[in-house]
């Protein structure tokens, strides 16, 4: 392999998959990004088996192609230090390659392609969509917070993408609560899911820039592939069944409190400093006009209450949560007021943006209520 490339253009190419290069892997040779040069076309690749990131860059100009596994941290390392200018990169022996800049020089090894395992994608049984990229990375900010962490139910620990004919629904659940996030955007033939790790969730998220249109996504029963501008995706799915989420989301819930969004967050976060650190209780009192946020910890004799003017049509009705959750909740909302409706002090309540609440609605979120004292 020989070629010259701009070292800023490259770097940008090991940065962008850098992400998928494991900490730790019982296989070395995935701490080492594959490069694979084909004509003008330098492929780089990395992944930890779970999940692949590949990207291409663009050469100035190639002398021999060839597919060598290159250090993936000595690579980046020496790329932040270099200032932009051409770079030779050639396979000058069997183990080791040159990296040449206007005044420098450095070798660093390498291993055989034939040793990086094999990145399968998806099969021809595939289902492909297409999914509008800042719907995508709206819908993964607004639910990846409530996935969970549980190593019995694996299907919980990812977002389910739920495609439908007419939509399509991001839905996320702890079981303390759930959130749905729901675009028209985004529609299939005939209805198909699936469940993506919150890991490669996150990575999505954080690499699909703005000038991103749209992401091509294809899955099958295995495996998952994002691709977008020059960059492919693939993820291994969570396998494991989601629970019908449908048919724990409230819809008779008739007491229905109306207030600002940052104000209600706010006062939460100051009530909840007096709450008691093991539980994080708070209590709400919703009256006619007003609702009263208060939390107490006996053990360090400390207590606090706020009062609030609010829109509240229902009866008269004292409900506790765990703060971090209604925190979480209403600072992963954007709307400048929120509904909140319930049913009684022991079920489920729900909370949705007040803007358009009549229209089939965007995001919803669901949380369960604490017996309080």
């Amino acid at each position: 392999m020989k070629l010259i490339i701009s070292s800023s253009e490259l770097l940008k190419g090991v940065m962008a998959v850098a992400k998928a290069i494991p900490a730790k892997s019982p296989l070395p040779i995935l701490e080492n990004f594959l490069f694979d040069l084909k004509g003008n076309i330098l492929e780089i690749t990395a992944s930890d088996m779970e999940l692949t990131l590949r990207t291409q860059v663009e050469v100035e100009s190639t002398a021999e192609e060839g597919k060598i596994a290159v250090p993936a941290k000595h690579m980046m390392d020496l790329l932040k230090e270099l200032p932009d200018q051409p770079l030779t990169i050639n396979t000058s022996s069997e183990s080791s390659f040159v990296c040449s800049w206007a005044s420098g020089e450095s070798n660093l090894p390498y291993f055989p392609a034939e040793d990086y395992p094999e990145i399968t994608g998806t099969d021809e049984t595939a289902v492909t969509i297409n999914f509008p990229a800042q719907s995508l990375v709206e819908g993964i900010s607004s639910t990846i917070y409530a996935t969970a962490d549980d190593e019995i139910r694996p299907a919980m620990n990812g977002i389910l993408f739920d495609i439908d004919t007419a939509s399509t629904t991001l839905v996320a659940s702890d079981s303390h609560k759930l959130i749905c996030f729901t675009t028209s955007d985004v529609t299939a033939p005939e209805k198909a899911s699936f469940i993506l790790h919150k890991k490669p969730a996150a990575i999505l998220k954080a690499i699909i820039g703005k000038d991103i249109e749209n992401v091509e996504v294809s899955f099958d029963y295995k495996n998952t592939s994002f691709k977008f501008g020059q960059t492919l995706v693939i993820c291994r799915l969570v396998v494991g069944k989601y629970p019908k989420y449908r048919d724990v989301i409230p819809q008779n819930n008739s007491n229905i409190l109306k207030i600002n969004r940052l104000q209600m967050l706010n006062t939460v976060r100051r009530i909840s400093v007096c709450a008691n650190k093991a539980s994080n209780h708070i209590k709400f009192d919703l009256k006619s006009g007003s609702l009263e946020i208060s939390a107490q910890d006996l053990g360090f004799s400390i207590a606090a209450y706020e009062k609030m003017e609010c829109q509240y049509d229902g009866e008269d009705l004292t409900i506790g949560f765990k703060s971090p959750f209604i925190i979480e909740i209403l600072s992963n909302m954007n709307c400048g007021e929120v509904v909140m409706k319930f049913l009684d002090s022991k079920r489920a309540a729900l909370v949705i943006p007040a803007e358009g609440e009549e229209e089939s609605g965007k995001i919803c979120g669901i949380i369960m209520p604490i017996m309080i004292s």
